[in-house]
């Protein structure tokens, strides 16, 4: 019977080894990011890079940071830079991680790592040729709320799991640029990422892809719903879409019970867990989202680079590229193409 839940093991951000930032592609996610960094750890941000030497200077004059570079090779060959968070569009995070790798920058990838398991894996290889980090920032799995999920998963408070479910769905307008096909768009790269990869840490690896899609307009998937049988005999659900919001939810269940996760399941929040005996348990954290949350990925990176690794242990490599071997099936099945496959 499950009495009590367990607390998350995260360590204290402000007490990290502190990094040299450098910033590549001052966007939406990189400006919450640098805010994240700012508010919770003692991490430097010392530079950013853009194509555009004003969205450099925009960038560094609203963020605080102190050198704006014009091109990202000036950023690169920075000396006060010690690792790079690569913020690009999907496409180009391959070329910008390895250009990074190769200039001896340890790196921070936003997820995905890649557009497929193939540049994920390219990556990696350089990474480890060169003797430096390289990680994906799939910020999630580095929540507090999530080390306690997985603990009560990992010491079998569910019995062995049978099934699990997850969806992300938002609405968005033609003129996001998650419809831009140049920009591998569609829902799975930028939301489907994360009910793939929920599935995978609690049943493991995948043998079997069942998946149908629906197009947003002629040259985009819009909406994705897989079935995955996984290796040790669970199964999973998801979905995900553009074309509508949808609650976000997600559950693990097993043969002493189920988690059930509210919407939205990925970001930092509250969740629940009912034994099949006994009384439910709730687990309470205040809701935040990435500004209050992109930055334990950062000092976890921190953390191993102070350790002479080259690999998260939290998220590692091998994880990340599962969960891309995953979508490139999926997309197999549905005939989908990226930019840069």
């Amino acid at each position: 019977m499950i009495s009590r839940l367990p607390a998350p093991r995260t360590q204290d951000p402000t007490t990290a080894p502190a990094l040299r930032w450098g910033i590549m592609g001052p966007g939406w996610i990189a400006e919450r990011f640098v805010s994240s960094l700012h508010k919770h750890t003692n991490q430097q941000v010392t530079a950013v890079g853009s194509r555009s030497a004003g969205r450099a200077d925009d960038f560094a004059r609203r963020m605080g940071v102190p050198t704006a570079h014009s091109g990202y090779d000036a950023l690169l060959s920075d000396p006060a830079v010690e690792i790079v968070y690569v913020s690009t569009p999907h496409p180009q995070h391959h070329r910008c991680a390895l250009d990074a790798i190769a200039a001896g920058k340890h790196v921070l990838i936003e997820k995905p790592m890649g557009v497929n398991a193939r540049q994920a894996r390219e990556i990696v290889a350089a990474a480890h040729h060169a003797g430096v980090f390289a990680g994906e920032a799939m910020w999630t799995r580095f929540l507090p709320k999530f080390d306690v999920i997985l603990q009560i998963v990992d010491d079998g408070m569910l019995g062995t799991v049978r099934a699990v479910a997850a969806d992300h769905g938002e609405y968005f307008t033609t003129d996001h640029r998650i419809y831009d096909p140049a920009l591998a768009g569609g829902p799975l790269l930028d939301l489907g990422t994360y009910p793939v990869a929920f599935a995978r840490w609690f049943l493991g690896d995948v043998s079997t892809v069942s998946a149908i899609g629906q197009p947003a307009n002629h040259e985009l998937n819009g909406q994705i719903s897989a079935v995955l049988g996984h290796v040790g005999g669970g199964q999973s659900v998801l979905n995900t879409t553009i074309l509508a919001n949808t609650p976000t939810t997600a559950f693990v269940a097993g043969e002493n019970g189920y988690l059930e996760v509210p919407g939205p399941f990925y970001q930092p929040g509250p969740f629940r867990v009912v034994p099949r005996d006994g009384e439910p348990l709730e687990h309470t954290e205040e809701t935040a989202a990435h500004a209050d949350g992109l930055h334990f990925s950062a000092v976890d990176a921190a953390r191993r680079i102070a350790d002479g690794a080259i690999d998260s242990d939290i998220h590692p490599s091998a994880d990340v590229i599962a969960t891309l071997d995953i979508m490139d099936r999926v997309r197999a099945q549905i005939g989908i193409d990226f930019a840069g496959d």
